[in-house]
């Protein structure tokens, strides 16, 4: 039977973190294996955007989203997938997003049947679920990511935490694992393809030990022995998955890369209480300590929310000297966003836009300082490089990639003797000289 799908042009736009990504690139591999094309956006049949909903900024770029498509592209079938839709279906406001079609989480594995039904003017039904009822695990999978040498990897969905401030909970579901053999399966079948690094990720990835018999190091450490696999990067973790136990057997495997992504959100203790984060600031220097122990330089970054609810200058500023003497590589630094529904939401003494937007410009002209610092003690030492893409830079082939450490490099062509772009390059040493 041929599918409703043969021939159509599918373009998937995508909002978000990393897990939106992994799951955007599966479901271009399940419309393609319906006979659909990919396709830029302005010529597409169907255009699908995967939401995010993280922040109120994040939403309003969903609805901005689906508007432009609908204005540029009026001929095209319009379908929104993603948190945005899953929160906004939670508020019974599903009719106010603008769709013609929309795919709550945990059903995009269904998007190409959901949208079929719709294409041939079927009752569609079970498009959203109560994801909070929903133990079950979306076992999507990729065979080919669109970055070729490096592949984004769901291992876990949904968050038990509940922060005070976080809208994913509710929008995710509970936290569930994706099965190990099809985690190694994946793998196996990526490296085969010719990825050589795999980056495991999840909504809370530290939780994958919380259910189930087997710790997130047991899968790190079963990953670790697939052939073809050069690197594995970590998604962010709770600082309480860094222990000693953790570290000492961590750091035996040469596959893991030397960079850990923490999710601290805040360097003062008062306000990590009122977000409901179960560590204080003595924690993450300890633990930022202990990573410093086990590996020679490690890429320290992190995400940090400023602006939060009742946070005073002097409770900022001691977030501020935390952070500066954590020494990270990197810190994202969002405005505290209010999320409805949320217990911060109700709390007092919500701060105007105009301090936050000060906050998170101190704390990004202290993030480039820390960015250059960590820089410099790579000078003149060689780096390996997995190149990822080829890119033009002021007229010049550049092969484009990152180190263990994720810095990213830039290399030109002509230094490494390249006349023309090799696409089949992967593996590269270079000195910060040739970059």
């Amino acid at each position: 039977m041929i599918s409703t799908l043969s021939g159509k042009k599918v373009h998937i736009l995508t909002l978000g973190c990393k897990v939106n990504q992994y799951e955007s690139d599966a479901m271009y591999e399940a419309f393609f294996a319906a006979g659909a094309k990919m396709c830029r956006e302005s010529e597409a049949d169907i255009c699908i955007i995967n939401t995010c909903s993280v922040t109120n900024i994040a939403d309003r770029k969903s609805r901005q989203m689906i508007s432009r498509l609908r204005k540029e592209n009026p001929d095209a079938l319009i379908v929104a997938t993603g948190c945005y839709v899953q929160a906004a279906a939670n508020r019974e406001e599903a009719d106010r997003i603008g769709a013609d079609l929309i795919v709550g989480n945990n059903r995009k594995r269904d998007i190409v049947r959901l949208v079929e039904a719709h294409l041939l003017g079927q009752p569609v039904t079970d498009n959203i679920i109560d994801i909070a009822t929903d133990p079950e695990f979306e076992d999507l999978r990729i065979r080919m990511p669109e970055t070729h040498t490096r592949s984004y990897l769901k291992i876990q969905d949904g968050c038990n935490s509940f922060c005070t401030y976080c809208i994913i909970p509710y929008v995710r579901g509970r936290i569930r694992n994706k099965p190990i053999l099809s985690i190694l399966n994946e793998v196996e079948t990526l490296a085969a393809s010719g990825v050589k690094e795999i980056v495991l990720t999840g909504i809370n990835l530290s939780s994958f030990g919380d259910i189930g018999d087997l710790s997130l190091l047991d899968v790190i450490c079963r990953v670790h022995e697939i052939p073809g696999i050069e690197r594995i990067r970590l998604g962010s973790l709770e600082p309480r998955i860094i222990t000693d136990e953790f570290l000492s057997r961590l750091v035996t495997l040469p596959k893991v890369c030397p960079h850990f992504h923490l999710s601290l959100q805040s360097g003062c203790d008062s306000v990590l209480k009122r977000m409901n984060r179960h560590y204080t600031t003595a924690d993450i220097r300890e633990i930022v300590d202990r990573i410093r122990r086990y590996y020679d330089r490690p890429a320290l970054t992190s995400d940090i929310i400023v602006g939060f609810p009742g946070e005073t200058e002097d409770e900022f500023m001691t977030t501020y000297q935390t952070l500066e003497a954590l020494e990270l590589y990197e810190m994202h630094v969002f405005p505290y966003s209010r999320r409805k529904g949320t217990n911060a939401d109700k709390m007092d003494g919500h701060l105007p836009e105009a301090v936050k937007k000060d906050r998170v410009r101190r704390l990004l002209e202290l993030k480039e300082r820390q960015m250059a610092a960590y820089h410099a003690l790579f000078q003149k030492e060689p780096v390996n490089v997995l190149i990822e893409e080829i890119v033009n830079l002021n007229g010049k082939d550049c092969y484009r990639g990152h180190t263990e450490r994720y810095i990213l490099v830039d290399i030109p062509c002509a230094a490494l003797g390249d006349t023309a772009p090799q696409k089949d390059r992967i593996n590269t040493t270079v000195t910060y000289e040739q970059a």
